[in-house]
């Protein structure tokens, strides 16, 4: 974990997130927090990170996400050499979806 990223602040984002129990919450809390684009962007990270684990190639991914090469050689990079949470989440998120 990021030392630099362990604040009060965070922490209380952390804990704000760990909160919400619906879809419909999670909407609600990310609008006002976020801004539109910022959501989106978000977003396609998750999916580019998806597409990867399940192996489709980088110029697929960039046509069905619109996402650009540097995000997906970041998510990538994530993927291969960062915290696990893209692979924590997925993961559960795929064992969640088989029950």
């Amino acid at each position: 974990m990021n030392e630099k990223l362990k604040t009060k602040n965070t922490e209380l984002l952390f804990n704000a997130i760990l909160s919400l129990e619906s879809i419909e919450e999670c909407y609600a809390f990310f609008e006002d927090l976020c801004t539109v684009k910022e959501i989106k962007a978000i977003s396609q990270r998750i999916a580019v990170a998806r597409m990867l684990r399940e192996k489709i190639i980088f110029t697929e991914i960039t046509e069905l996400t619109g996402a650009s090469s540097a995000t997906i050689s970041r998510v990538n990079r994530a993927l291969t050499n960062g915290c696990d949470g893209y692979e924590l989440v997925l993961s559960r998120m795929e064992a969640k979806k088989d029950e």
